[in-house]
């Protein structure tokens, strides 16, 4: 487990480091509570160990900016010379999980972080909503490969553009962690399409299309109910909006209504050129699967009317990680399962996965 310390005094930080290091664990070290928060916000880091009183930011304030963010739970331990009912009080409103009074037994925060991991262990965000995408992509037949491809894609595509282009400033390790977990929930909207036109094995009619379709909208209104539910639960925010709008186009043209540009969320955008690179690349039975580099092909003729440019620049910059990832988790020697939306590519590509 990666745990970041905070304490403004550098001998504390410096016998913490070492001891914790002693204990296996990998260790980054912070004079200040800003400077915590943006290794927190940049970094896989599960547990804060800080202390209270602190320059610029302290305990109490960068406990509360943490539990601002989306993404996975941390754990946060205060150290602290208060004692006291007040001081306890101020803590758990802020969202501290523990304290450790100061001077602390080594031993007694060993015990500690022991708790600190069962929980951080018994958090099933990711597991729970992979179970509810299996559970929608059951019903339509697809390989179960096809969700680990969907995750996977959207975490390499966004980790280029965190790195370069236009959304660098927007695109953090939260946002990669959070399009990692949501992105399968992409088409759980499927789970209210009748199984005539879901399963159906030709093409579909204009009017089968339309109710197809509706699987956008179904997600969306799913997922805000379990947001209304949960309104703290920012990651079902971007899974919300994920499913409501990886099927709008850049130009415009797609649907449920019609979103152009940056109306369109980011990370919709970015599960867009996933969803359908999975789909040309994945043999249905109407088709065999497209080599990649057909497939690039046609997501570079979309550039500006089905796709961002800019994160079709970052696919194209990263299309041998596509391809690595293609063939990691590819159906290999079982037997492919096809799976019916419509006949014809130009349906596909429209509706995608």
């Amino acid at each position: 487990m990666r745990l970041v310390i905070v304490d403004d005094d550098p001998s504390v930080l410096i016998v913490l480091q070492a001891y914790l290091e002693s204990l296996g664990y990998e260790v980054a070290a912070a004079t200040d509570g800003a400077e915590a928060f943006e290794l927190v916000k940049h970094g896989d880091y599960r547990v804060v160990i800080s202390d209270w009183e602190m320059p610029n930011m302290n305990g109490i304030e960068l406990c509360r900016k943490i539990r601002e963010r989306s993404g996975e739970y941390v754990y946060f331990m205060l150290l602290t010379s208060r004692e006291g009912k007040d001081a306890l009080i101020d803590g758990l409103d802020s969202g501290a999980d523990d304290f450790l009074t100061k001077p602390f037994e080594p031993e007694e925060l060993r015990v500690r972080l022991r708790t600190a991991e069962r929980i951080v262990s018994l958090e099933s965000r990711e597991l729970v909503i992979f179970s509810l995408a299996r559970l929608a992509e059951s019903r339509d037949c697809e390989t179960g490969e096809h969700l680990e491809r969907i995750r996977e894609y959207s975490k390499a595509l966004a980790q280029r553009l965190a790195q370069h282009g236009a959304y660098s400033d927007l695109i953090d390790a939260d946002f990669v962690r959070s399009i990692y977990s949501t992105s399968p929930l992409h088409d759980i909207g499927k789970v209210g399409i009748p199984d005539s036109v879901l399963l159906k094995p030709g093409k579909l009619t204009p009017a089968e299309f339309e109710i197809m379709k509706e699987h956008a909208e179904i997600g969306r209104q799913t997922l805000e109910d379990a947001l209304k539910a949960h309104p703290n639960a920012h990651y079902l925010r971007e899974a919300r909006d994920i499913a409501w709008c990886h099927h709008e186009r850049f130009d415009g043209t797609g649907y449920p209504r019609q979103l152009s540009g940056d109306e369109i969320p980011l990370s919709a955008r970015i599960v867009t050129v996933c969803d359908v690179y999975d789909a040309l690349t994945s043999k249905r039975h109407y088709k065999p699967a497209f080599t990649h580099e057909k497939s690039r092909q046609i997501i570079l003729d979309g550039k500006g009317t089905h796709f961002d440019p800019e994160i079709v620049d970052a696919f194209l910059a990263i299309e041998e990680q596509f391809k690595a990832i293609r063939k990691k988790f590819s159906p290999g020697a079982m037997p492919s399962i096809t799976w019916s939306l419509n006949a014809n590519l130009e349906n596909q590509v429209t509706v995608g996965n």
